[in-house]
């Protein structure tokens, strides 16, 4: 192709407005946390693997999807690699316009209340909880971002390269509480949320638009119940941002990153000392057939 040709295609205008091809599909999605103390150091790391598979037209009007995880693996400061029995296998249909106090798209958190890995180890809540965040990650790349909106701005209005869209999730509140071990009234605020059609690239011969997400700058704040009867409070903000890579034929997420840098201040009442803590998240999601 000749580089007018070239020039003449990348001015588009391209066309996303139209839903995912309805079809059988396999995800993987590689998660890593690194935890730092304030002084710098590193005070541990998770690795996860998580193994989705997409079943098409779950129902006749095709209002909601059915999901089925395969597997999921975890890895604790750089240890044995185990599974989660308890989630192979597990059905579930996905439901972007669900939410309710403890089932949110249709995950509810009581799957993950008291769950163990494959050598028996009972879970601690950090991880439970994570394992939980993992399946609401996924479907906020694979499905909030990378789907035309019904109402407000959304992907279907990204024609040309380098326009940018402001998404109906900027500055939304989701409450995070989880079981008893994050109490109600524990908030996540995105800060403004954009989209922006960054330009194309080929995934597995395929071609795809790369759409750039950034939540902007949000705040956190966890309640959490501690032994002594009060309660500690984490306070903190986020960003996290990344690129999808949604294939112009079949509008399929092909590739997927997340990179979220979370800083927290926690402090108990009626304690004057407070502990602080870095996180820093990387996703890595990829079609796998």
């Amino acid at each position: 192709m000749s580089q007018e040709k070239i020039k003449e295609y990348l001015q588009g205008p391209f066309d996303l407005a139209l839903d995912k091809k309805w079809e059988n599909q396999y995800f993987r999605m590689e998660t890593k946390y690194i935890h730092f103390g304030l002084s710098g150091k590193r005070l541990g790391t998770e690795s996860y693997l998580l193994k989705l598979q997409y079943i098409a037209k779950t129902l006749v009007d095709g209002s909601v999807d059915q999901y089925v995880c395969s597997e999921l693996r975890l890895q604790t400061d750089g240890g044995s690699s185990v599974t989660i029995p308890y989630l192979k296998n597990w059905t579930y249909a996905f439901n972007p316009m669900l939410v309710e106090p403890g089932v949110l798209w249709g995950i509810p958190q009581d799957k993950f209340m008291k769950i163990t890995d494959s050598s028996g180890r009972a879970l601690p809540f950090s991880i439970r909880y994570a394992v939980y965040i993992n399946f609401i990650d996924f479907h906020c790349i694979n499905d909030i971002f990378s789907r035309p909106m019904k109402l407000g701005k959304g992907i279907q209005d990204l024609k040309l390269i380098g326009q940018r869209i402001v998404h109906p999730a900027s500055f939304l509140e989701s409450p995070v509480h989880f079981g008893a071990e994050i109490k109600s009234g524990s908030i996540f605020q995105n800060g403004e949320v954009t989209l922006e059609l960054k330009g194309l690239s080929i995934i597995e011969e395929s071609p795809c638009a790369i759409i750039a997400y950034d939540a902007g700058e949000s705040n956190v704040k966890m309640i959490l119940p501690v032994p002594i009867g009060q309660d500690s409070v984490a306070n903190g903000g986020s960003q996290y941002k990344g690129d999808i890579y949604v294939d112009l034929a079949t509008r399929v997420v092909r590739k997927a990153t997340l990179d979220e840098y979370m800083i927290q201040e926690t402090s108990t009442q009626g304690s004057p000392s407070k502990m602080g803590e870095y996180t820093v998240r990387h996703i890595l999601l990829r079609l796998a057939g």
